[in-house]
């Protein structure tokens, strides 16, 4: 029998994440530390962990945090190679000249691009990038920000070639063996379930998410168009362009999840998306009949802009970051727009080949490509690295070959590796923290000598489960949304709250299949509300410090998502798909 002292004391570590991260907005560097050592002090004194099983938990944490860490480094130098050779540049302009009508350039920009961008680096990156572009191009930089980051909520399901899926759910299922051991029972492999995770998320996404254009679009004219005349009746007039960019988007993204795998759906849903959208638009159709743009200057908010004008050049406020410049890149004049998507193509090419292909997806999976480390200091647990079939040695081999593509000199290209360097360190800080306090608290029962409650997680799961009863899918992806918002990541989310909401499932017995589904939706939404990515987004258009005014305008899509996928994972639960595993 535990008492409200046990739940109490095995969720210290994430309230202390939390008050330190949303209460106290300290940044994920300093806050997940402390968060790791309060989790090996609980395990140590709460939970009888011993010594090297504590020190083989942070170590296996360590593991999987070098594994994502490897992914989101090649994402990043493939991103700065485009965007040192132009290639990104030509990509924007082939959006930005289409239309001058600013709901347009949302969608084309805050949607598309954004999408793209989410699917091929993740962490942050969009908002980041986007929010300068849409600045360049004359929006208010609070209205760049919220479109920017509303645009890319249904892509961070899959972001950085789907890490979220592949390393946030499998990962952390694979390394607790009631988890383990349930799906095999189930008659699938972790990673067919976790491909199946990823198929029913996208469900989701595609089924609420399609509206997303039209919401940012809403958004954008009703807070940010003529305060006088505040309507959503612009929004309404490109209705038929948002549904139809939506609908392109989820399409091919919904058919990738469910018979590709889990890391193409945010690339292919907006390559072959934007492209649908930009051949109807230069012929001519879904074209708004008259222009919209934003009231005088004159009549804006003093907090729509900060230290950059719109239009600016972001370099003006000493910014040497490559995403704040992004919108002023120089070159690429001549480039086709295929041959500055060249390297995305190719990338998806190679990981097609290297997944689809049985001879060579054996061949990269052998022992000598893989870093691996069984029974950690003694105990049950271990680790593994498949460094060559981890996307991320395909995003570097993509960068490389991006290099005679566009025919780069040595200074572009140390730039770009130099840039996404740097672009690391944090992530690298929180991330080994973050995961390795995770897998602490996974872990606190695996050990001899355990207490009956189990680990800290099937302790805070099963009473979860006790008080939401019947009605926990409707709550499933707020679980996830709160994940996200304390870390500012959709996969530290799914390695937080994966198996929490697998055994809640396995309590009440619910398809788990669909319920983590739910909680990847939810570590994608969570997204909208998390400080880091807004600190981040609001950075590189001269903007701190208007972070709480974002929150409150983000709330309301992130109840609308929320509120949809509740719905949809009560109707999956117990109406439509009970018997899924």
């Amino acid at each position: 029998m535990t008492s409200g002292v046990d739940v109490a004391i095995a969720a210290l570590p994430l309230l202390l994440a939390g008050v330190l991260l949303v209460g106290l907005l300290w940044p994920a560097t300093r806050a997940m530390p402390i968060a790791w050592v309060t989790a090996i002090g609980v395990g140590y004194f709460a939970w009888n962990m011993p010594v090297n099983w504590l020190a083989a938990a942070s170590a296996a944490g360590f593991m999987t945090a070098i594994e994502i860490l490897w992914i989101v480094f090649g994402a990043l130098v493939l991103l700065y190679t485009l965007m040192e050779a132009g290639a990104f540049d030509r990509i924007n302009r082939g959006f930005a000249t289409v239309s001058d009508d600013r709901r347009v350039q949302i969608v084309l920009i805050g949607f598309f691009m954004a999408t793209f961008i989410e699917g091929a680096a993740g962490f942050g990156t969009p908002a980041a990038v986007v929010a300068p572009l849409l600045l360049g191009l004359g929006f208010p930089a609070l209205a760049a920000v919220v479109a920017g980051i509303i645009g890319h909520i249904i892509a961070v399901t899959y972001g950085a070639v789907g890490t979220p899926i592949v390393v946030g759910i499998q990962s952390p299922m694979e390394s607790v063996e009631f988890t383990r051991t349930a799906i095999q029972e189930g008659g699938m492999t972790v990673q067919e379930f976790s491909v199946n995770v990823a198929a029913w998320a996208a469900t989701y996404h595609a089924l609420v998410g399609f509206v997303m254009p039209l919401f940012a679009v809403g958004m954008v004219v009703y807070f940010f168009g003529d305060p006088e005349e505040r309507s959503l009746k612009p929004a309404w007039e490109v209705a038929p362009l948002c549904i139809a960019s939506g609908i392109a988007f989820a399409v091919p993204y919904w058919l990738s999840a469910w018979f590709l795998t889990a890391e193409f759906p945010s690339l292919i849903g907006s390559m072959v998306g934007g492209t649908i959208i930009l051949s109807i638009l230069r012929a001519g159709y879904l074209l708004p009949d008259d222009e919209w743009d934003f009231p005088e200057r004159e009549k804006w908010e003093d907090h729509w802009v900060g230290s950059i004008e719109p239009g600016q050049s972001n370099g003006s406020n000493g910014s040497d970051s490559l995403e704040a410049e992004a919108a002023d890149l120089e070159g690429g004049e001549d480039m086709t727009l295929f041959k500055a998507w060249s390297p995305y193509v190719l990338l998806v090419l190679l990981l097609v080949v290297t997944r689809a292909v049985d001879p060579i997806s054996n061949f990269i999976n052998r022992d000598i490509f893989v870093v691996s480390w069984g029974e950690i200091l003694g105990t049950s647990l271990s680790g593994a690295v498949a460094w060559m079939n981890v996307p991320g040695f395909w995003l570097l081999v993509s960068a490389v070959l991006a290099i005679p593509i566009f025919s780069m000199s040595g200074n572009e290209v140390s730039e770009a590796w130099k840039e996404a360097g740097r672009k690391i360190v944090s992530p690298f800080i929180a991330l080994v923290f973050v995961i390795a306090m995770v897998q602490v608290m996974l872990q606190s029962g695996a050990h001899p000598g355990a207490p009956e409650v189990g680990s800290m997680i099937v302790l805070l799961a099963q009473t979860t489960a006790g008080l939401l009863g019947a009605a926990y899918p409707a709550f499933a992806s707020l679980i996830g949304a709160l994940g996200a918002a304390m870390a500012g990541s959709n996969t530290v989310s799914n390695i937080t709250f994966g198996a929490f909401q697998f055994e809640a499932a396995t309590q009440l017995g619910l398809p788990r299949t669909i319920i983590v589904g739910a909680q990847a939706v939810g570590g994608a939404i969570g997204n909208l509300v998390a400080i880091h990515n807004l600190v981040a987004a609001l950075a590189t258009v001269g903007l701190l410090g208007q972070e709480g005014r974002v929150m409150r305008l983000n709330l309301i899509p992130l109840l609308y998502y929320a509120s949809g996928v509740g719905i949809l994972c009560l109707l999956f639960s117990y109406v439509l798909f009970p018997t899924v595993f």
